[in-house]
């Protein structure tokens, strides 16, 4: 059986970084990861995937977190950065330039130049879930991780993309009681002091449908860019 991390496996990032990129504890998500990388797209056929779990990125001394999902099956199992290479991270991403947090607009590889400053991008489950949905179990076996990411960042306000990240970041931050209400701008105040704002999910069903749309994402993250420097005042 395989041993569950525990936090203090982690002294740094880049220690944290090869034990999520070579994790096998999940039976189910690594048959799944490994078959997309084998079988692929027709439209990546010329692609070497990646078909492991994806480590977080961005700038280690960033004050803005941003937790999603989990990596798209297409997307970041493919290039091996998440939210690279699939239309959520087209969104995300053109946001984040607009927003100032990031160099260029596009991810399309680990080596296109992307660099991200003040902000970080994580994801509660680090490998390709079937139909986009990890378990329980499998959230929890990935439960170490992201508690290292929490622990190893200088973060001062986490941005929930979808109400998944939301609940995860209420639970890993000992909240206690009735949860808030999960919605777009939302904001809570989290038991240290922190502070979690909520946005829809950059997923194709959201901004295809506009109930995302580019000025929602950008009020989210200026709000967060706000927040992060009124605290240095």
């Amino acid at each position: 059986m395989t041993r569950l991390p525990a936090l203090g496996d982690y002294p740094d990032l880049p220690t944290l970084e090869r034990a999520v990129v070579d994790c096998r504890a999940c039976p189910r998500l690594v048959a799944w990861r490994e078959q997309v990388a084998r079988e692929k797209r027709r439209a990546f056929a010329g692609w070497d995937y990646w078909g492991r779990p994806v480590p977080g990125f961005g700038d280690p001394q960033g004050r803005v977190l941003i937790v999603g999902l989990a990596p798209a099956a297409h997307g970041a199992n493919r290039t091996g950065r998440i939210f690279t290479g699939d239309r959520s991270g087209d969104w995300l991403f053109a946001s984040l330039y607009r927003t100032g947090f990031a160099n260029q607009p596009t991810s399309v590889s680990r080596d296109d130049g992307l660099a991200l400053a003040d902000v970080w991008i994580t994801a509660p489950v680090r490998c390709a879930p079937p139909a986009n949905k990890p378990t329980p179990d499998e959230r929890d076996r990935c439960a170490p991780y992201l508690d290292a990411e929490f622990d190893l960042l200088p973060w001062q306000v986490v941005v929930a993309l979808g109400g998944f990240g939301w609940n995860v970041v209420l639970g890993h931050r000992g909240w206690d009681g009735a949860k808030p209400k999960f919605g777009h701008g939302a904001e809570a105040t989290l038991p240290d002091g922190r502070i979690l704002l909520g946005s829809y999910h950059v997923s194709q069903q959201n901004t295809f449908t506009g109930r995302l749309t580019e000025g929602m994402l950008d009020a989210v993250f200026l709000r967060a860019r706000d927040l992060v420097d009124t605290a240095h005042r």
